[in-house]
């Protein structure tokens, strides 16, 4: 059963002029090691694979149907690739205690990128 689906876009220009303004602060600040070492290892599309993983993150809140609110951290949403290539969401913090309040057990995430923009999708299930 659905329970919440999220879609968002984000500017790589954008992102990256926070990066290059911000540096190490921002990316710790929006982004766990895991997912800053695997955009790392992609050197050629490092922005772009940033881009998607803040995309998903926002695409997972709207699907919690919160927003930012307090107490909620970038941080709480973690988007790492299977094997296969396929992301995956683990949430903590504030963002899995809302999800467990809904029931939320299963997340399906989508993220696709080009050289200027990066969209992602998230929906939220339960059995």
């Amino acid at each position: 059963m659905i329970v919440g689906h999220g879609i968002d876009i984000v500017e790589i220009g954008r992102v990256k002029k926070l990066v290059e303004t911000h540096g190490q602060h921002f990316l710790d600040r929006c982004f766990t090691p895991g997912e800053q070492a695997y955009c790392a290892a992609r050197p050629k599309r490092y922005y772009e694979h940033l881009c998607g993983r803040f995309a998903a993150k926002e695409a997972i809140l709207k699907a919690l149907g919160t927003g930012w609110r307090k107490g909620i951290a970038w941080t709480d949403m973690e988007i790492l690739n299977a094997p296969t290539g396929q992301p995956g969401v683990t949430l903590t913090g504030e963002c899995a205690k809302l999800a467990a309040e809904m029931n939320i057990n299963r997340w399906l995430v989508s993220i696709s990128h080009i050289e200027t923009h990066a969209t992602a999708s998230a929906i939220g299930t339960r059995d």
